[in-house]
């Protein structure tokens, strides 16, 4: 029976087979070779794309904002604690409850007064409006009524008249001759009287008494002739007399109409004085309600709630405690948002310059050694810390991804990612050595090891770049130097490259 399988299926696998040995070949005489004949591990140097990072070791800490101190505003025994360390909490959640009997009486006796003013408030307001609105129809009244009064007694003085000459005169006499008769009758009368006496005591004849009782009845006559003519003469001059009173009547009423419009000023004053009355009611309403609000806020403060959502770190108090608040509330539990954490990581003097804001970045936690977090700086202080000789500056770096694994104070083991260069010269760190205040690598050059200076720039935990020195496909020594070859390399230093120098 024959082989059906294809051709392909036999050759791909062969030349991939190929291709894996001839690689790894390459690799080993290229990178990590050992030179036969002179018995040191060399590596040659190739071009590379190599990742700039600064290596620093830093602490895990909240954000500030994110660790919040929690304490009492006012002073009271603690009657309910429901949290506990490691307790996690959401905003406005009551993680602790104080006595509010005080602070509900407070508020009791404050809405109780509010009431009572509002009341005072609400009887004084009754009835104002009308109140107002019935004064000023009384001003607008007797303004009206007053003009009124003024044009009337106008029209009465106008039309006001006076006594004829010869009335006047007629009255005059009339009223001498009244007088003058009521005289006659008296004296007719005097004297009638006394000869009535007389004739009774037979000292004169009735006859003289008959003849003093004729003259009593004509001055009578007389007496009462002459007032009818005072009469006549006052009847002739009653019209103008009307029109006198028609003045005093008009004046009369002017002078009410006057008292009419003080009176309704009056109450208007009455008006004001009520309207006074009513502000400091209401002002007395308005300090009520201040009071009140002030009274809440009091026994708000007996329920203590979470400012943020996080963790307890740490409680500090117990049921049944009595807090002392003074001028700083004082903190019985402090809360963490764990999902809003920072790494300040201490970063060597040598490598600050390198690393700017936005550079993104990696670490790693003890706790959680195969666990790699993300960030990414956020700020550099410019302040340096020196501890024993040593300076290194805190970069901020935010945590992207914090997954609510880490803690605060945890130590962190931060790689930043400076920038990537592709296509650099690159030798193995192991390559380079420091001499004489240089660095410097060991190159084979027939077979043997020559000291040659070179310049670097990027490195990263395996490879440096070389800018100056070295060629691409020279191969250099990796590890220690036999002391009797450096004996030897001092005459070589003219074989660096043209225009080559050491740094």
């Amino acid at each position: 029976m024959k082989d059906k399988r294809s051709p392909a299926r036999i050759v791909i696998p062969l030349l991939v087979f190929i291709i894996i040995v001839v690689v790894g070949l390459l690799v080993r005489k290229h990178l990590s070779s050992t030179n036969q004949s002179t018995g040191m591990e060399t590596a040659t140097v190739t071009r590379r794309t190599l990742n700039a990072t600064v290596l620093a070791t830093g602490t895990v800490k909240a954000i500030v904002g994110a660790e919040v101190k929690v304490g009492s505003r006012i002073s009271g025994v603690v009657t309910h604690l429901p949290v506990n360390i490691g307790s996690g909490v959401r905003k406005g959640q009551i993680i602790a409850q104080l006595d509010d009997r005080e602070a509900q009486s407070q508020v009791d006796q404050s809405r109780s007064n509010l009431a009572a003013a509002q009341g005072r408030l609400a009887e004084l307001e009754a009835g104002y409006s009308a109140q107002v609105v019935q004064s000023k129809t009384d001003i607008e009244r007797a303004d009206s009524n007053l003009a009124a009064a003024r044009s009337r007694l106008s029209q009465a003085r106008t039309s006001e008249g006076t006594v004829p000459v010869e009335i006047t005169a007629q009255i005059q006499q009339a009223s001498t001759s009244v007088e003058q008769a009521e005289a006659n009758r008296k004296n007719a009368k005097v004297k009638l009287d006394r000869m009535e006496h007389l004739l009774a005591q037979d000292f004169i004849a009735r006859q003289d008494v008959d003849n003093a009782r004729t003259e009593f009845e004509v001055a009578d006559s007389q007496v009462r002739h002459a007032q009818a003519v005072l009469a006549a003469a006052k009847a002739n001059a009653s019209q103008t007399e009307i029109k006198k009173q028609d003045v005093t009547q008009a004046e009369e009423g002017l002078r009410q109409a006057r008292s009419a419009l003080s009176m309704a000023h009056a109450n208007v004053a009455q008006v004001r004085v009520k309207q006074e009355a009513i502000r400091t009611a209401r002002a007395q309403v308005a300090q009520t309600q201040a009071a009140l609000r002030y009274a809440e806020t009091q026994l708000s403060y007996t329920r203590i709630v979470s400012p943020v959502s996080g963790v307890i770190a740490s409680v500090s108090t117990q049921e049944g405690e009595t807090i002392s608040a003074g001028l700083q509330a004082p903190t019985f539990v402090t809360i963490v948002d764990l999902s809003r954490l920072q790494v300040d990581a201490l970063v060597d003097e040598t490598d600050i310059g390198r690393v700017k804001v936005g550079d993104s970045a990696t670490f790693t936690v003890d706790s959680y050694p195969d666990e790699e977090f993300e960030g990414r700086v956020m700020a550099i202080y410019p302040k340096a810390i020196t501890d024993q000789n040593v300076v290194n500056y805190d970069v901020v770096v935010t945590i992207t991804n914090p997954r609510g694994m880490l803690r605060p104070d945890m130590t962190a083991n931060v790689t930043i990612n400076i920038a990537t260069k592709s296509n650099i010269l690159a030798v193995s760190n192991k390559a380079i050595k420091r001499e004489e205040g240089t660095k410097v690598v060991y190159v084979i050059e027939n077979g043997k090891p020559v000291r040659r200076r070179i310049r670097t720039g990027w490195k990263d935990s395996d490879y440096t770049e070389v800018t100056s020195g070295l060629r691409e496909g020279d191969r250099v020594v990796v590890g220690d130097i036999p002391g009797s070859t450096r004996e030897q390399s001092g005459a070589a230093q003219s074989n660096l490259p043209p225009g080559a120098t050491g740094r």
